[in-house]
C-alpha cells in the first residue's frame, strides 16, 4: 500500500449556508456531490443519479435538489434500501426492482415511440434498465423479451411491431448475433446494448460488445456491457428530437 502523502490537502467538512434550517441543510447534497442544476437547460434532460455505491443519505439529497429545481429525476442501480427511502419521501415515486430504477416524475410525453428486444431471460435485468430509463424519457416504449436468434421465428413476429419505432434498443449476451439481425430488418438507429451473460469465452461481455461493434448493419451503434440506462437513454433522445422536429 502506498504511504500517505502528509501534505496532502484535508477535504473540507460539509458546512451549512449561516442560517440554513435544519430542512435546508437535509435538502443539499452530501459534500462530495457537485450537483449539475444547468444539465436541463444545456442539453434538455436533467443530471441521472447512478445509485451504486452511493449512501442512501446522499442519493435522497440529490433528488431533493432536482425535485425543488423543478426537474424529474432518475436514479438508476439503486439498492432497495435506497429506494425504499425515495419511496417513502416521494410517495409518486415508480420502482422497478428488475430494473433497479427509480423514476420521480418523468418527462413531458411525446409522440415518440422506442423498441426494445431482449435475446433471453439473463439478459431481462438490462432490458428492463433501458425501458424504465426510456419511459422516463417520455417516449412509448414496446418491449419484446426473449426473441433471441436461437429461435429466429419468434423475431419474425415482432419486426412489424418494431417497425414502428424511431429507434431499438436490442439487448444480448453471448455472441449477440441478435443486433444485426434486428438490424437487417428495420430503417431505424438501433442501439446495441452487449450484457455479460454468457460462458468462459465470452469474457463477461466483451465477445458480445465484440460482435456488436463489427456486426455489418450500418445503422447499429454499440454502448457499453450491461448500460442499459445508455441504450435507453439514446434511443430515447432520438425518439423525442424527431417528433420535436417534425
Amino acid at each position: 500500500m502506498p504511504a500517505k502523502n502528509p501534505h496532502a490537502a484535508t477535504p473540507p467538512a460539509a458546512i451549512a449556508p449561516e442560517g440554513a434550517t435544519e430542512a435546508t441543510a437535509m435538502a443539499m447534497p452530501a459534500a462530495e456531490t457537485c450537483l449539475d442544476l444547468g444539465r436541463a437547460a444545456r442539453c434538455g434532460f436533467p443530471e441521472v443519479v447512478y445509485g451504486e455505491g452511493k449512501p442512501t443519505p446522499t442519493i435522497l439529497a440529490i433528488v431533493r435538489s432536482l425535485v425543488a429545481a423543478g426537474q424529474p429525476a432518475l436514479v438508476t442501480r439503486s439498492s432497495p434500501e435506497a429506494a425504499a427511502a425515495l419511496l417513502a419521501a416521494f410517495p409518486e415515486a415508480r420502482y422497478e426492482p428488475l430494473a433497479r430504477c427509480v423514476r420521480v416524475s418523468d418527462h413531458a410525453a411525446c409522440r415518440g415511440r422506442v423498441g426494445i428486444v431482449s435475446a433471453g431471460t439473463t439478459d431481462a435485468a438490462v432490458a428492463a434498465e433501458a425501458r424504465e430509463t426510456a419511459a422516463w424519457l417520455g417516449v412509448a416504449v414496446d418491449f419484446f423479451a426473449d426473441v433471441g436468434v436461437a429461435g429466429p421465428q419468434r423475431l419474425e413476429s415482432v419486426v412489424p411491431k418494431l417497425a414502428e419505432a424511431d429507434a431499438v434498443v436490442v439487448v444480448a449476451g453471448m455472441e449477440a448475433a441478435l443486433a444485426s439481425a434486428v438490424a437487417g430488418h428495420l430503417g431505424c438507429p438501433v442501439f446495441a446494448v452487449p450484457t455479460s451473460v454468457g460462458y468462459g469465452v465470452s469474457l463477461g461481455g466483451l465477445v458480445a460488445l465484440g460482435g456488436m461493434l463489427a456486426g455489418c448493419a450500418a445503422h447499429v451503434a454499440a454502448v457499453n456491457i450491461d448500460a442499459g440506462f445508455k441504450g435507453g437513454f439514446m434511443a430515447g433522445l432520438v425518439a423525442r428530437r424527431r417528433h420535436a422536429e417534425a
